[in-house]
């Protein structure tokens, strides 16, 4: 009987404690200071022109304009005890720490939408007990300062739908009308779609929208909010969408927006809570135009019913300012920026780098190595075969020239060697990629992963005649008064000899020059009918990777194609990098006027055999102006730079 005494007597202490605990939180959350639930974490994104291109405050609608149909299924599925409790469900809690205890997990979920929307304004979704008592906090603040009505109108207005947020925005998109005209058919796929936004939306996944649908009227007329006949006819009713946002119909600018995001927040000058206060004016370096031409030429080219993902960035290379990007081939399914956050095998786009470090350390365009199946062995009797594309070799001498057109591997390897590997890891340090790279002779063939960001930004190097430029999404913040947070200061680094640079980039429009068809063929030839302006590019191939790169003056564009799980490429995926890429530029630059590089006062054109790079003779075939830096040009055959002899006395071999 004492037992059964002292347990009610806990049990009543504990009760006073929780009803003190509660009385003391509401109490104090009082007499803070009121949240501003319209600004919290809102931001505004404007593109390099100043137009405004997106924020996340959403266009904010009052309650009294959202349909009573969409309000009573978001209650009935989320919280239908929303006008009753003052922020928490606390049955539904103690349902659900018993479960988690029980499964020994943080599955089951017992938020109501008071917590769900303090979440959506200030916090994260990591299900951590830290996380939660973060909520709570805020869920009484929430409580204490606004009427239920001012909370489920803030909730329904920043909630996710899937691809949009917030209810007026949702409508819009799915269904192309106002929040205030949904039907009961229209509201239930709605209120269905926040539990799991990239799972539930009707548009990447109808079978199981339509399944949360059914569940969704099924608690409805449970409640009593709709009869059975209704959600009947509601259910059976069938829906179209819409599909379409006011961003211009730029499918893919949510992930510019993440990019900008994330540098926002690594931003130093700008505390975390000035961030979470809101009201933020963010200028981006997006270009509208390239944004545009872009997503249009990936979905043109890409259907996006297979698994391969795509990843494309175009940079000025005058500031590395990004133009343009596209992280994936479906946002909605998967958020992971692959043009940022992604390290990939290159394959050949590492070459220019190599060839580079080769001009300045007394190569030439014409300089040779036989191009022939080889082998390489090293002290320690291991073997290296690397292997041309197609198995094609010249079987004698070919110039640099011809080993950029065709992107030869063994004279990659050579040239490598014959350097020192090191040297290969140091000028890629020295444009800015910062992936670790190991010095190995297949580095020369792009067997070290790096992103694509790093790459584009590397080639802005060449693209703006030698200038180490800063990637990066922010040019300016300012906050909701117009003071200026942060301004992006563009301090360009001279890394490389403009004079090396400009004989690289001429080299690096053989890709696609015909005056290299010969025993085989330019690696970009087949883009040549579409090129209508000059353009330095390369691109690369490894089983599980392709990779276009190529700049002009004004703009640098890197494309990547591949499969999240590294599954090998078949014939099919290996071409649409190469069409997104020309499409794209040929697209942006239509009716502009582009400039080559200017050719610098000590560089000089002399005539020569593109495949040998000895000097042009009336007997050759064809004949092609190489640049050489004066004093290194061919002034005969006897010294044209053979380095196959050289490369064998050193023992590599």
């Amino acid at each position: 009987m004492k037992f059964f005494k002292k347990i009610i007597k806990l049990g009543i202490i504990l009760i006073v404690l929780f009803l003190v605990f509660n009385v003391g939180m509401y109490i104090y959350c009082l007499i803070t200071p009121k949240m501003d639930i319209n600004k919290s974490q809102s931001y505004y994104l404007y593109d390099n022109s100043g137009q405004e291109i997106m924020s996340n405050g959403n266009e904010w609608i009052s309650l009294n304009n959202i349909s009573q149909y969409l309000i009573d299924a978001t209650l009935s599925t989320e919280d239908k005890y929303f006008y009753k409790h003052l922020g928490f469900d606390y049955l539904r809690i103690a349902k659900a720490i018993v479960t988690n205890i029980t499964t020994k997990s943080m599955s089951e979920g017992a938020s109501t939408i008071t917590q769900q929307y303090a979440r959506n304004l200030f916090l994260n979704f990591d299900k951590t007990w830290s996380r939660k008592i973060d909520e709570a906090v805020l869920a009484f603040e929430l409580e204490a300062h606004y009427t239920k009505d001012e909370i489920l109108e803030g909730y329904l207005n920043t909630i996710n739908y899937g691809n949009v947020f917030g209810i007026e925005n949702a409508s819009k998109y799915y269904f192309n009308k106002s929040a205030s005209d949904l039907n009961l058919a229209e509201a239930s796929m709605l209120a269905g779609i926040p539990q799991s936004p990239s799972n539930l939306s009707p548009i990447n996944n109808p079978e199981a929208a339509k399944k949360r649908q059914k569940t969704v009227l099924l608690l409805m007329k449970n409640n009593g909010v709709i009869t059975e006949e209704e959600m009947n006819e509601a259910y059976n009713t069938e829906l179209s969408y819409y599909g379409k946002t006011s961003n211009n119909n730029l499918e893919y600018i949510n992930y510019f927006r993440d990019a900008v995001i994330e540098e926002l927040y690594n931003i130093k000058s700008i505390p975390n809570s000035l961030i979470e206060t809101g009201g933020l004016k963010i200028y981006t370096t997006l270009d509208l135009k390239a944004q545009e031409k872009l997503e249009t030429a990936v979905k043109e080219q890409m259907n996006g019913d297979n698994q391969l993902q795509v990843a494309g960035m175009m940079m000025d290379p005058n500031d590395g300012g990004v133009m343009a990007l596209v992280g994936g081939i479906n946002y909605s399914k998967s958020q992971f920026n692959r043009a940022t956050n992604a390290t990939r095998q290159v394959g050949s786009t590492m070459k220019p780098f190599l060839y580079y470090s080769a001009l300045e350390s007394g190569f030439t365009a014409a300089s040779s190595f036989t191009s022939e199946k080889t082998t390489f062995t090293f002290s320690n009797d291991q073997t290296y075969s690397p292997k041309n594309y197609n198995d094609k070799y010249a079987e004698g001498p070919i110039s640099m020239g011809a080993a950029i057109s065709y992107s030869d591997n063994i004279f990659a390897v050579k040239t490598n060697l014959f350097l020192g590997e090191e040297m290969l890891v140091n000028m890629a340090n020295r444009v800015g990629i910062t992936s670790k790279l190991t010095p190995i002779p297949s580095l020369a063939l792009g067997t070290e992963e790096v992103s694509l960001k790093e790459m584009v930004a590397g080639y802005a190097s060449f693209a703006n005649m030698g200038y180490k430029v800063e990637s990066h999404f922010i040019e300016k913040v300012e906050d909701s008064n117009g003071n200026i947070l942060y301004e992006f200061k563009n301090t360009k680094e001279n890394i490389l000899n403009p004079s090396t640079t400009y004989i690289l980039n001429e080299m690096l429009t053989y890709t696609y020059d015909k005056a290299f068809i010969d025993y085989n063929y330019p690696t970009l030839i087949s883009l040549l009918p579409q090129i209508t302006h000059k353009y330095a590019i390369k691109s690369g191939t490894t089983n599980t990777d392709v990779w276009i790169i190529g700049y002009n003056e004004k703009a640098v564009l890197g494309i990547w194609n591949g499969y999240d799980d590294n599954r090998e490429l078949s014939n099919e995926d290996s071409g649409d990098h190469k069409n997104i890429w020309i499409n794209t530029m040929e697209s942006y630059f239509k009716d502009v006027e582009t400039n080559w590089y200017e050719k610098p006062e000590n560089v000089v054109g002399v005539l020569v055999n593109p495949i040998t790079g000895q000097l042009a003779t009336d007997e050759d075939k064809k004949n092609k102006t190489f640049y050489f830096i004066k004093g290194t040009e061919p002034y005969s055959n006897d010294n044209t730079q053979n380095l196959e002899t050289a490369f064998k006395e050193k023992n590599m071999q």
